[in-house]
């Protein structure tokens, strides 16, 4: 099966639109967000502040519904970019680790 060109990566995403709670390694304070979507291997999410490339945070994703499960990792910031609609900041990273509950 062949896929169109923006398509052609390691692992398709997936659209969520679900809250995010995340916060800096270097900080303790828990931040939120909303995820649009995730992959295999990293995720897009829109946070309210800028955050600098190659920054580590803890990420949490408690979806709400019951058919998919909530998701806890330790990720690395590749991508901010503004939103082509909307405020805030895009985050895109990387999904380092996937950590316990």
């Amino acid at each position: 099966m062949s896929r169109d060109y923006d398509e052609k990566r390691d692992f398709i995403r997936v659209s969520v639109n679900c809250p995010v709670v995340f916060k800096a390694e270097d900080a303790g304070v828990e931040e939120y967000g909303r995820m649009q979507n995730l992959s295999g291997r990293g995720m897009m999410f829109i946070a309210e502040r800028e955050l600098a490339v190659e920054s580590r945070l803890e990420v949490m994703i408690r979806p709400e519904n019951d058919l998919t499960p909530p998701l806890h990792a330790e990720v690395r910031v590749v991508r901010v970019a503004r939103p082509r609609r909307g405020n805030g900041y895009e985050i895109g990273a990387v999904i380092q680790e996937m950590l316990d509950d």
